[in-house]
C-alpha cells in the first residue's frame, strides 16, 4: 500500500515538474521573440496599418523603422492565396451602391529585360489548371476565351491573343500566375458588388459595362480574367473593350507641356541619386563582371526587372563562370529604388507630374459618377486594365502618400454611393488593393468618420478633380496648368 501511495506522489511530483518546464519554455520563446531572436512573420503588407499602429505607441526620438528589401518584394510578388479579403461594398445600413469604376495593373508578367549573356527564367507561360498557382475557374475560363473570337474590340486589341499560350514565355507576357492573380481580383468583386448588391441585373447589356485596355497582350488578358470571374460565362455579343492608346489613360487630353516637363524633372532626380550612391554603382559593376559585359551596358538591361521575376517565381539567380549574382546584389539594387520611392514623394516633382498625368482619368471618373447619379447614364461598372506607369501617378495625385509601389494585380476601386431618402446626397469611397484609404486621400484628410456623414461626401471628390488640384500650379483649370510654368 506503501509502495503505491509512493508511486502516486512520484508520479504527481513528475507532472508538475514537467508543466514547470513547459510553462518556462514558453516564456522564454516569447521573451525571445519580442527580442527579435526568434524571426517572425510580419502579419500584414499594408503601410498604413504600420502608419496607424504609430501613431497608437509613438516612440518618440527613434531612427525611422529600417525597410526589408526581401519583404517588400514578396508584397510585389503578390503569390496569390485563398485567404485575401477585401472591404470593397462596405457602407452604412440602408446606403445603396450607384456605381463602381476598377483600375488594375495588369497581372504577374515575364521580364521585359534581360540580363547579357545570362539564362533567361525558365517559364511556361501556357495555362494548365492542374499546375500551381491555381484557380477553380481556370479551366472553364481557357476553354470561354477561346470562343473569344464573336466578342467586340478595338481593332488594335482584336489581334491580341486572349490568354497567354507559350511554352517558354515571351517578354513582358502574361504568366499563368498573372491571370490567377486577376481571376482572384474578380471573384473577390462579384462576391460583394454582384452577389451581395447586385450592382449589375441578370440582364445586363454592354450599357451597362465601360472597358478599357491598352494595347497590351497582358493587360487585355488581365481584364479579361478579371471579368470572367466577375461574370462567369459572359455572353461575348455583350462584351465591348476600348483600346486605350496611352499608358497613363489621357485620352483626348493627352496635351500638356508642364506634364511632359515635370516628368523630364523627375527622370533627372532619379539620374542624380543613383549616381549618388556609391554601393549601387559598385553592386553594378560586380554584377557587370560577373555576366562579362561593360558596366553601362548592364545597367541599361534594368536588372532588377529579370531578379525580380526569379525571386518571385522561386528561381535561382544567374550564375556564369565568373560567379553568381546574389541575394546580396538584389538588396542592393531593391533597397535603392525604395529609397527613390521615398525621395519621390519628399521633392513633389513626381507629385506635380502626377496631377497633370491622371487629370483626364479623374475627370472621367467624377463625369461618370455625376452622369449615373443623374440618371444620364447605366455605365455602373467600369474596368480600365493598365500599368504600374498608370496606377502609381493616380495614388501619387490622390495624395496616397503611403501607399506601396503597384504590386502585380494592384487595383484601385471607385465607389458611388447614395444616402437613404435623399437622393441629393451622395458619397464616395476609395480603396486600394481592398483597403479603405478614403480617408487618407487629400480631398477627404479632414473629413471626421464621426460627423453626420459616415462616408465621404462626393462634393469634395469633384471638388478636387475640378479645381482644387490645379492649385500648386496657381491655376484654377486643367489646359492653364498645362501651358503656363508655375512660379
Amino acid at each position: 500500500m506503501l509502495t503505491e501511495t509512493y508511486r502516486i506522489m512520484v508520479a504527481r511530483k513528475r507532472f508538475i515538474f514537467l508543466l514547470a518546464v513547459a510553462a518556462l519554455l514558453a516564456i522564454l520563446s516569447l521573451s525571445l521573440q519580442f527580442l527579435h531572436l526568434i524571426p517572425t512573420p510580419p502579419v500584414r503588407e499594408d503601410r498604413q496599418n504600420v502608419k496607424s499602429r504609430k501613431r497608437i505607441m509613438p516612440v518618440p526620438h527613434t531612427e525611422p523603422p529600417v525597410i526589408d528589401p526581401v519583404y517588400e518584394a514578396y508584397a510585389y510578388c503578390n503569390i496569390p492565396n485563398n485567404t485575401e479579403r477585401g472591404m470593397e461594398g462596405h457602407s452604412p445600413p440602408d446606403y445603396k451602391l450607384l456605381s463602381v469604376q476598377v483600375m488594375i495593373r495588369h497581372g504577374d508578367r515575364y521580364p521585359l529585360y534581360a540580363i547579357p549573356k545570362t539564362k533567361k527564367p525558365a517559364i511556361d507561360c501556357t495555362l494548365v489548371p492542374s499546375r500551381k498557382p491555381s484557380h477553380p475557374q481556370l479551366a472553364a475560363f481557357l476553354s470561354h476565351m477561346s470562343k473569344g473570337s464573336k466578342g467586340r474590340l478595338d481593332s488594335v486589341l482584336s489581334g491580341l491573343p486572349r490568354f497567354p499560350s507559350h511554352s517558354v514565355c515571351e517578354m513582358g507576357e502574361l504568366t499563368q500566375t498573372g491571370v490567377v492573380q486577376h481571376l482572384r481580383n474578380g471573384q473577390l468583386l462579384r462576391d460583394t458588388y454582384i452577389k451581395k448588391h447586385t450592382l449589375l441585373p441578370d440582364s445586363w447589356t454592354s450599357k451597362h459595362l465601360y472597358i478599357e485596355s491598352t494595347g497590351k497582350s497582358r493587360t487585355l488578358q488581365s481584364g479579361l480574367a478579371l471579368l470572367y470571374s466577375l461574370l462567369p460565362e459572359f455572353n461575348w455579343q455583350k462584351i465591348y473593350i476600348r483600346h486605350q492608346w496611352s499608358s497613363i489613360f489621357c485620352s483626348s487630353s493627352c496635351d500638356c507641356p508642364m506634364r511632359n516637363h515635370y516628368l523630364e524633372e523627375e527622370q533627372r532626380r532619379q539620374y542624380s541619386l543613383r549616381v549618388k550612391n556609391s554601393l549601387l554603382e559598385q553592386t553594378y559593376v560586380d554584377m557587370a563582371k560577373i555576366v562579362g559585359v561593360p558596366t553601362r551596358q548592364l545597367r541599361a538591361s534594368n536588372p532588377i526587372d529579370s531578379l525580380l521575376c526569379h525571386f518571385c517565381h522561386n528561381i535561382s539567380f544567374p550564375c556564369t563562370q565568373n560567379g553568381c549574382i546574389g541575394l546580396e546584389h538584389f538588396n542592393v539594387i531593391k533597397s535603392h529604388q525604395l529609397g527613390d520611392e521615398k525621395e519621390r514623394h519628399e521633392t513633389k516633382v513626381y507629385y506635380r507630374y502626377s496631377l497633370l498625368a491622371t487629370h483626364p482619368i479623374l475627370n472621367q471618373t467624377v463625369t461618370r459618377m455625376q452622369r449615373i447619379a443623374e440618371g444620364r447614364s447605366e455605365e455602373v461598372f467600369a474596368l480600365f486594365s493598365a500599368h504600374d506607369v498608370t496606377v502609381a501617378p493616380l495614388l501619387a495625385a490622390l495624395g496616397l502618400s503611403e501607399a506601396r509601389f503597384p504590386r502585380f494585380a494592384a487595383r484601385i476601386v471607385f465607389e458611388l454611393w447614395r444616402a437613404p431618402k435623399d437622393k441629393k446626397s451622395l458619397f464616395v469611397r476609395v480603396l486600394y488593393n481592398g483597403e479603405d484609404v478614403t480617408f487618407q486621400t487629400s480631398f477627404c484628410q479632414k473629413h471626421s468618420r464621426r460627423s453626420s456623414q459616415p462616408l465621404c461626401p462626393f462634393q469634395n471628390f469633384m471638388n478636387f478633380v475640378k479645381k482644387d488640384m490645379f492649385a500648386i500650379f496657381n491655376s484654377t483649370n486643367y489646359y492653364d496648368a498645362c501651358h503656363r510654368r508655375a512660379f
